[in-house]
C-alpha cells in the first residue's frame, strides 16, 4: 500500500451503514481487513462485511483473541473473546506486535506495559505537559511500533515517539469547540495521520514533516467520532450519529 499526499486528496465516499440507530462510540477493522465491529448508544454491537457492505458482527490485539479495554472507573483490563470475564477514565492502546500497551493516565501520563508481566507495573513512564483545557480520549501506535499518537476533546492532537516520549507534533486547525471525543488515526504506512472534526470534515497530516495535506468532505451531518483505516486495503471508515461512510481512494 503506497499512501502519497494525491491520493488522499482523491479520496470519495464508496459505502454507507446505517444498521445503528443511535451515536456509534467506537469501532475497529478486523487484522485481515474485511469487517468491522462498532459500539453504539443503541446497546448493540454490529459486525460489518468491508466487501458485501452486509451486517454479519476496540483495540483488539493484532496477533491473538485478546483486546482491551479502558473504563470511566479507572481501570484498564484484559479481554478475551472465548471468554465472558475480564482476564485480568483511561484510555489504552496494543502496540502491532501484541506484546506491549500504552496507557493515558489522568491527560498527562503514558505509561508502557509488558503484557507478560503488566502485573508488575510499568516498564517506562512518559510524563506530557498538563493541558486544563482538554482531556485525552484514546491513544494508539503506529503499524511501525515506532510513534504514538494521543487524541484529546481539545483542539490539538499530539505525536509521540513510543520509545523516549518526545513529542514529535502536535496538529491543530480543525473545529472541535464543544469539547467532542474525536478519533484520530494512522494510514497503515504510519505516514499520515487523520482526524474528524465537529463540522464533519477530516483533516490529514504527513507525519513527518508536521504538514496538513488534505481536508476531506465526506459530507457527514455532524461530528465525526470514529474514524479507523483498513489495515488490509485502501479504504478507512468514518462514523457520525448513526452512520458509517467507507471511503475508497480512485487512482490506486
Amino acid at each position: 500500500m503506497k499512501l502519497t499526499d494525491g491520493v488522499l486528496r482523491s479520496c470519495r465516499v464508496a459505502k454507507v451503514f446505517r444498521e445503528n440507530s443511535d451515536k456509534i462510540n467506537c469501532f475497529d477493522f478486523s487484522p485481515n481487513g474485511e469487517t468491522v465491529i462498532s459500539s453504539s448508544d443503541d446497546d448493540s454491537i454490529v459486525l460489518y462485511d468491508c466487501q458485501e457492505g452486509k451486517v454479519v458482527a476496540l483495540s483488539m490485539s493484532p496477533v491473538d483473541d485478546t483486546f482491551i479495554s479502558g473504563s470511566l472507573d479507572k481501570t484498564i483490563r484484559l479481554w478475551d473473546l472465548r471468554s465472558p470475564n475480564c482476564q485480568g477514565k483511561p484510555v489504552c492502546s496494543f502496540d502491532p506486535e501484541g506484546l506491549i500497551f500504552a496507557a493515558g493516565v489522568n491527560s498527562e501520563m503514558v505509561k508502557l506495559y509488558d503484557l507478560r508481566s503488566f502485573d508488575k507495573g510499568p516498564f517506562a513512564t512518559f510524563k506530557m505537559q498538563y493541558d486544563r483545557t482538554c482531556e485525552w480520549t484514546g491513544l494508539k501506535f503506529s503499524n511501525d511500533g515506532k510513534l504514538i499518537l494521543i487524541s484529546t476533546n481539545g483542539s490539538f492532537i499530539r505525536l509521540i515517539d513510543a520509545f523516549k516520549g518526545v513529542v514529535m507534533h502536535t496538529f491543530g486547525g480543525y473545529a472541535n469547540s464543544k469539547a467532542v471525543t474525536l478519533e484520530a488515526s494512522f494510514t497503515p504506512d504510519s505516514q499520515f495521520i487523520m482526524i474528524g472534526s465537529e463540522d464533519g470534515k477530516i483533516h490529514v497530516w504527513n507525519g513527518e514533516s508536521g504538514i496538513k495535506v488534505a481536508v476531506l468532505d465526506g459530507k457527514h451531518t455532524g461530528p465525526i467520532t470514529c474514524l479507523q483505516f483498513n489495515p488490509k486495503f485502501m479504504t478507512f471508515a468514518s462514523a457520525c450519529s448513526n452512520m458509517i461512510s467507507k471511503f475508497t481512494f480512485l487512482n490506486w
